[in-house]
């Protein structure tokens, strides 16, 4: 396992330094000057060379890059250009709202998704597994800003019992940050339910069917016993797998759901630095989300090989 967890994070940080390079070579090449996007429109092309001079924008892009990665090794992501603040501390801000909306969303999701696939893997062919399956595509066929719009005027505008903005007033209790989320919560959910409850069900069947569950069963285990030790820890491994990309979606892709709850998350700070073209705030979101990505990538993986071992030992059985 020691093995299978230093391979793991080796290519952790293969993955880091290549996104790290592809990203800030995208954003390098971006049209604009960050002189002119300081000083405005107005500003003399002189005053805009100099400045650009100044912040090292007219050094090669690799010059950039390098200066870069020495900040990033001391601290320093750079500073915003239009928040006029440092990067890192502004990014982590939003990241732990995004974490926190993502945590809601996966407290409803899970339970919900897997049990239902579980059961109607169970009933297979059954009530209820063809009206869950039915309910599950057509939640994955609308996009998550049409199920926003549905819960803000039912829930919001005609019932009045949730609160529309995501984001409660400062000293906000802990029941109150909950009503808060129900509905952004609740928008994530329905999104990612169809793909999570149809891993849980096929990898389920495809447990039920194997030797291993027949032999179970042929020795005269119990039902309960037999599901519990044998089926389901094989059945759920496809399903860690996809919710550990799932989870890097819930964070960094979430710029329709933030902006439609007006919550400033990580993604809606992407949406406005890329608007903005504030360059070090783009390059420092991207590759937070890439880190969030990257790792619970790594966790998914990590839990994969503790229920199976056969991963763990693939990986490292030495070349």
């Amino acid at each position: 396992m020691a093995v299978y967890i230093v391979r793991r994070l080796l290519l952790l940080c293969v993955t880091l330094a290549a996104a790290s390079a592809l990203i800030f070579a995208l954003t390098g090449v971006l049209p604009g000057s960050i002189g002119r996007i300081m000083l405005g429109p107005f500003a003399s092309q002189h005053a805009v060379d100099v400045l650009n001079r100044q912040l090292g924008a007219s050094l090669p892009l690799w010059e950039r890059y390098l200066h870069w990665l020495d900040g990033l090794a001391h601290g320093d992501w750079g500073r915003s250009l239009v928040y006029d603040t440092p990067v890192l501390p502004l990014v982590l801000d939003r990241l732990k709202h995004s974490l926190v909306l993502a945590a809601a969303g996966l407290a409803l999701l899970l339970p919900s998704a897997i049990a239902s696939g579980v059961y109607a893997a169970l009933r297979e062919g059954h009530a209820f597994d063809r009206i869950v399956s039915v309910l599950s595509l057509s939640f994955g066929a609308i996009p998550e800003f049409v199920t926003g719009v549905v819960l803000i005027v039912v829930f919001g505008i005609t019932l009045h019992w949730l609160p529309i903005q995501a984001m409660p007033a400062a000293g906000a209790g802990t029941l109150d940050w909950l009503r808060h989320l129900i509905m952004p919560a609740v928008a994530l959910a329905l999104t990612l339910f169809s793909y999570v409850f149809r891993m849980a069900r096929s990898g389920m069947i495809e447990a039920l069917a194997a030797d291993y569950t027949r032999t179970a069963i042929l020795k005269g285990l119990p039902r309960r016993v037999v599901l519990w030790r044998h089926v389901l820890r094989n059945a759920l491994l496809p399903t860690i797998t996809v919710v550990g990309a799932q989870i890097g979606w819930m964070v960094g892709g979430l710029v329709v759901v933030e902006t439609l709850f007006r919550y400033p998350g990580i993604g809606s700070l992407t949406y406005s630095a890329a608007t903005n073209k504030d360059i070090p705030l783009l390059v420092g979101c991207s590759l937070m989300i890439t880190l969030v990505f990257a790792l619970s990538n790594f966790l998914a993986d990590l839990i994969h090989a503790l229920l199976d071992p056969r991963a763990r030992h693939a990986i490292a059985r030495p070349v």
